[in-house]
């Protein structure tokens, strides 16, 4: 398999994860907290798999998302601009992230939905890890198709 099907196979994966209906038994947060982590976790592949596919004429030895998007990875066009839209607040990277960030902390990234019957107020700007996943996913595919043309010209 190729790098640019292996992302789009794991985005595809990911989208789908999101999509599984989840039930109504006392089963169902849980469940939906692990499709929305899972598919996180897929993502961070597809991540890593894109940054395989848009430095393939650069030969590097690795690829992990946390060196090339850091400060000390390699000087490639495309990295560059990912990590200027990193840097970015609000952008679907800069989000992406940082929900890899708690993904990987004891926290996790999937939050537990509040109700008033615990005697919460809910927040109602807080949106789902699911939705903004959904939503980040959505503007990588943008985002992706104009880093394969530039790097295809390469």
């Amino acid at each position: 398999m190729t790098p640019r099907a292996r992302t789009n196979q794991l985005l595809y994966q990911a989208e789908l994860l999101l999509g599984t209906p989840c039930g109504e038994d006392e089963h169902a947060e849980a469940r939906r907290m692990a499709a929305e982590e899972g598919a996180l976790a897929l993502t961070e592949l597809a991540l890593e798999s894109l940054l395989r596919e848009v430095t393939e004429h650069a030969r590097l030895p690795a690829h992990p998302w946390r060196e090339l998007l850091g400060p000390e990875g390699a000087g490639i066009a495309e990295l560059h601009r990912l990590r200027e839209l990193a840097a970015q607040p609000g952008s679907w990277l800069a989000w992406l992230i940082s929900r890899l960030e708690a993904l990987h902390a004891s926290e996790g990234a999937a939050r537990r939905r509040t109700g008033a019957a615990a005697g919460l107020i809910a927040v109602g700007s807080a949106a789902a890890l699911g939705d903004e996943l959904h939503s980040c996913l959505q503007a990588a595919k943008a985002e992706i198709a104009a880093l394969r043309e530039t790097s295809q010209e390469w």
